[in-house]
């Protein structure tokens, strides 16, 4: 039986990305595969056993047997650490660990460990990524993203942690790579990696798909009440603007793909984007913006070069009014309304999880495609150590 543990430079890396798709890798090619995480950070509940959001989605994404109880043994709620400082934590964890993947690996030709966050994460509560692995005598894959000193640096830096436990890193990922801008990066990053001896297992190209939060992520994660849905919620945003300037200068900044932010009494702003997407459209009919809508009088906008805005998020405790609702419907237009302030909402925009979910099918088929084609699968079964 081999098993593999796959880390990371830190969150949001693509360690899950990289889970879904070696695991389809592994089983097509007639491997007994299992899964499981062993500390997991954000859960959920599924028929009363709290278990790790990703242990959940490979269960389900695979149909794979085993509970969810070994598949994610450890999980830290909110105040666990603060007791496990305190002492008030009696429990071998690492015990739980070790029976969890024992359970795992039972009858398996493999066994893929995610880890979470760098290397360190968990050192508070004894269960580093790092001590982990070693417990489990894996060696271990390190997933960064796109750059080049930046990945490399991460990379180099998470290996000494995981060597100090005497975990051998065997191999680097590196995610989010626009390997058509710069096709060359893929070689400048196997030859910078080479010289500290780490193998270049893969590049995952990015794609927008992968990377973007959608709407609906923003219906899931953000507390406030959608005002209209639009017609799709599944649309990834690519940009983030801020209204905060005058609406023929912010018209000329958006898109299909952007996410406004404005405070919720910025009708003007408002009304210049419902303008604008009604007017627009396939003939790319001139529409003239009154002053009264866009503050500059004469600014004509021409349909076809402002195809209006992919959603919108009004902020701070300004309600719009009923008309300005009615006006964003008859639109079409995303939108919801968000209590908090602008710049509070943004930060918590950009800082978005974004996660798959087993519903996800066309994310998933592509992460599949992505991974099949792009990392050496052979090669990290080369390096999965076997039992001994």
């Amino acid at each position: 039986m081999r098993r593999i543990y796959l880390a990371a430079t830190g969150m949001n890396r693509g360690k899950t990305t990289t889970s879904i798709g070696l695991l389809a890798a592994l089983i097509g090619r007639g491997l007994d595969t299992g899964f499981t995480k062993p500390v997991g950070q954000r859960y959920a509940l599924v028929d009363g056993i709290p278990a790790d959001e990703d242990a959940i989605l490979v269960r389900a994404v695979y149909g794979l047997p085993d509970s969810l109880s070994v598949m994610s043994p450890v999980h830290i709620p909110r105040g666990f650490t603060r007791a496990y400082i305190r002492g008030d934590v009696v429990e071998d964890l690492g015990d739980r660990i070790r029976s969890a993947f024992e359970t795992v690996a039972q009858g398996r030709d493999m066994v893929l460990v995610e880890g979470t966050g760098h290397a360190g994460v968990g050192a508070v509560i004894g269960l580093s990524n790092a001590q982990v692995a070693g417990m489990l005598n894996a060696r271990a894959v390190i997933v960064s993203e796109g750059g080049v000193g930046r990945p490399i640096d991460e990379i180099v830096l998470n290996r000494a942690l995981f060597a100090r436990h005497g975990v051998e890193v065997v191999g680097a990922i590196v995610n989010k790579v626009d390997v058509e801008a710069q096709p060359s990066l893929p070689s400048v990053l196997e030859a910078g990696l080479a010289r500290h001896g780490i193998p270049l297992l893969g590049v995952l190209p990015y794609r927008p798909l992968l990377s973007n939060p959608t709407l609906s992520m923003l219906c899931e994660q953000l507390k406030g009440e959608v005002l209209h849905q639009g017609p799709d919620l599944d649309r990834p945003i690519d940009r983030i603007e801020i209204g905060a300037m005058q609406a023929g200068h912010l018209l000329d900044r958006l898109g299909p793909a952007s996410l406004l932010i404005l405070p919720g009494d910025r009708e003007d702003l408002v009304q210049a984007i419902v303008t604008v997407t009604l007017m627009g459209g396939p003939a790319g009919r001139a529409a003239e913006v009154s002053a009264s809508a866009t503050g500059t009088a004469g600014t004509r906008v021409a349909g076809d070069s402002h195809p209006g805005v992919g959603g919108l998020v009004l902020t701070g405790d300004h309600e719009p009014a009923p008309r300005v609702v009615a006006a964003i419907r008859s639109a079409d237009i995303f939108a919801m309304r968000v209590a908090e302030d602008t710049y509070r909402v943004a930060s918590e925009v950009h800082d978005l999880l974004v996660k798959t979910h087993p519903e996800d099918r066309d994310k998933i088929a592509l992460i599949q495609s992505i991974v099949a084609d792009s990392l050496d699968v052979d090669r990290i079964l080369e390096l999965a150590r076997p039992s001994d």
